[in-house]
C-alpha cells in the first residue's frame, strides 16, 4: 500500500462517518427505524467508548481517543513498515478516533445508529473502522517484521 493511500482512507472513513451521523441526527433523532427483522436504525448518544461501553465518560474518552491518535501518529512509520494490512488498520483507526472525536467535542458525545438485534449495542461507521482497524493492524504486525525484515519482541 503506497503511503499516500493512508490519508485517502482517513479521510474518507471521517467524511463517511460525519456524513452518516448528520443523517442521523436529522433522520433518526430520536426514534427508530425497522430495516430488517434483525436490523434497526436507532438513534443513541453515546458518552462512553465504542459500542456503548463505560457510559458517562465523555472527557476521559476525549482526552484518551486524542492520546491515541497522538500516539498512532507518532508511530505511523513503523506500524506501515509492517505491510498493507497494517498500514489499512491504521487508517482505518485513525479516521474513526477522529470521527468520534469530532462528536464528543462537537456534542458531547457520540451519534450512534446501527442497532443489530443479536448485538447488545447500538454503534456507528466509527466503531466498525476503529473494530477492523485494530485487527488488520494486529494481523498485519503478528510476524514481529518491521523495517528490513526486524523480528523480535517490542518490534512495532
Amino acid at each position: 500500500m503506497k503511503n499516500s493511500a493512508v490519508p485517502a482512507i482517513v479521510l474518507s472513513v471521517f467524511l463517511l462517518d460525519r456524513a452518516s451521523k448528520v443523517w442521523a441526527l436529522k433522520a433518526l433523532y430520536l426514534t427508530t427505524v425497522k430495516v430488517l427483522p434483525f436490523f434497526r436504525l436507532t438513534y443513541a448518544e453515546n458518552t462512553g467508548v465504542a459500542f456503548g461501553m463505560f457510559r458517562d465518560s465523555n472527557l476521559f474518552f476525549l482526552v484518551f481517543s486524542s492520546g491515541l491518535v497522538a500516539v498512532l501518529l507518532y508511530l505511523r512509520r513503523r506500524i506501515q513498515a509492517h505491510g498493507p494490512a497494517a498500514a489499512a488498520g491504521l487508517a482505518l483507526v485513525l479516521g474513526g478516533a477522529l470521527g468520534n472525536l469530532y462528536d464528543r467535542i462537537a456534542y458531547g458525545f457520540v451519534v450512534d445508529y446501527f442497532d443489530f438485534s443479536f448485538f447488545p449495542a447500538v454503534f456507528n461507521v466509527a466503531d466498525s473502522a476503529i473494530t477492523v482497524g485494530a485487527a488488520l493492524m494486529a494481523l498485519g504486525m503478528k510476524d514481529g517484521k518491521g523495517k528490513a525484515g526486524e523480528r523480535g519482541p517490542g518490534k512495532l
